[in-house]
């Protein structure tokens, strides 16, 4: 079965699951790191706004180089195809640079530990740009099938979401004293765990999903001039996409409620910890990983389903507005149910907050499909490539900005670990 050969044959359940393994490496990776990241304040002494500085910069690196990464790689001429030797080299970057970032040592200093950790960033997230743009694609090149397209996604989907259960699990073991004496200490460790499987994970795409040669195609030569053109058909391409209003008020809400979603999430550890345990982290045990892991479960097994049914019943549109006013009640709800005390009470929440981003990508990359239908009847042309390019790179962008209003936040209420 070829990854690179278009085909409407069935694809097997094996290759599916291959793809799927690819896929809990490629959202284990972000999963791990944001709960690896509370340590570099709650640990080691980061003030907010170098924290803020470490999520945005590098996601903001990723999504300049994700489009030329789409470049290179459908044009690519090798008997390995177009995209399994940048799936294998990308896990393999991944994998050393998440080692490597998260050898901190106190002793080295703030300034010394915030430098070395920016410049590893770059590097993971070039890695993941060269291991997640490929891999996507051979996901759909591996058949012509729309409905096979939809099994070998959910598949996938279903595999990867277990990333965001299993993830916050590990501020249990980190603030466990009887398995690392310290935060910063389990980090080092674990990460070397985490980046080791994760990168075998990665790898299995590359190595069971076959392409076939494309030495002998007919593709644009690979050089700067033509990454260049590449880049500035891109600009031209983002300013007649948001002439399309719908487009837009698709692009707004996602960065809207990703990035409300995202800045939430980023301070659930601090709040539970400060707020209901007094910034003992240990007393906090289970509950800020119940906080992640809770959500993610409802979120897919519970939202997503009841999303597309709602959509069925009253249509995309009104689905999505009725989720997110749930999830403004969920939002509103936590206020009042995180009390000092009875931390038990914010789960009380979750399935009203959930809604937010479970309904955010269900509805919206349908809706999205349904805005290039209406492209192409008044431009002629299908740029499927094109808008998912750049609703993607709305999501990262938000995913940056969440990331450094966090530390701004942080920043201008003087929090400051080492007071509690």
């Amino acid at each position: 079965m070829s990854s690179n050969q278009i085909t409407a044959q069935k694809v097997p359940f094996v290759h599916k699951v291959a793809f799927g393994v690819g896929m809990l490496a490629n959202q284990m990776f972000p999963a791990v790191l944001s709960i690896f990241m509370v340590v570099l304040v709650q640990d080691l002494g980061f003030p907010g706004w170098m924290w803020g500085i470490l999520f945005f910069l590098p996601r903001v690196f990723d999504s300049i180089t994700d489009p030329i990464m789409g470049f290179i790689s459908d044009n690519t001429r090798s008997k390995w195809g177009r995209r399994r030797q940048y799936v294998f080299i990308g896990a393999i970057m991944l994998g050393i640079a998440f080692v490597a970032m998260w050898q901190l040592y106190r002793e080295n200093g703030v300034d010394y530990n915030f430098t070395y950790f920016l410049l590893w960033s770059f590097v993971f997230y070039l890695g993941l740009t060269i291991f997640s743009v490929p891999y996507v694609a051979m996901g759909y090149e591996m058949s012509s099938d729309f409905h096979e397209r939809t099994s070998i996604m959910a598949v996938a989907q279903w595999i990867g979401q277990w990333a965001w259960v299993i993830a916050p699990w590990f501020w249990v073991v980190m603030y466990d004293e009887g398995w690392f004496p310290s935060a910063d200490v389990a980090t080092r460790q674990l990460a070397v765990w985490v980046g080791i499987v994760c990168m075998l994970f990665a790898m299995v795409p590359a190595i069971f999903l076959k392409s076939k040669s494309t030495i002998h195609a007919n593709y644009a030569p690979l050089n700067i001039k033509t990454i260049g053109s590449s880049l500035l058909e891109i600009l031209k391409n983002f300013k007649e996409a948001f002439k399309i209003p719908q487009f837009v008020k698709l692009c707004v809400s996602t960065f809207f409620i990703f990035n409300a979603f995202n800045t939430i999430a980023a301070f659930s550890f601090f709040i539970i910890v400060y707020h209901l345990f007094s910034g003992d982290a240990g007393a906090a045990g289970v509950w800020p990983t119940l906080f992640g892991s809770l959500a993610s479960l409802v979120t897919t097994f519970v939202v997503i389903p009841t999303v597309a049914r709602m959509s069925r019943m009253m249509g995309k549109k009104n689905a999505f507005i009725a989720s997110q006013a749930i999830s403004i009640i969920g939002y509103i709800m936590l206020w009042f149910l995180f009390v000092p005390g009875k931390p038990y009470l914010f789960m009380i929440a979750l399935p009203f907050f959930s809604f937010g981003i479970g309904s955010l990508f269900t509805l919206m990359m349908s809706m999205t499909a349904d805005v290039m239908d209406l492209d192409e009847l008044k431009s002629g042309k299908r740029r499927e490539g094109v808008f998912g390019a750049i609703y993607w790179w709305m999501v990262k962008f938000g995913f940056a900005i969440a990331g450094l209003l966090s530390g701004v936040i942080m920043t201008v209420v003087g929090f400051d670990a080492s007071a509690a």
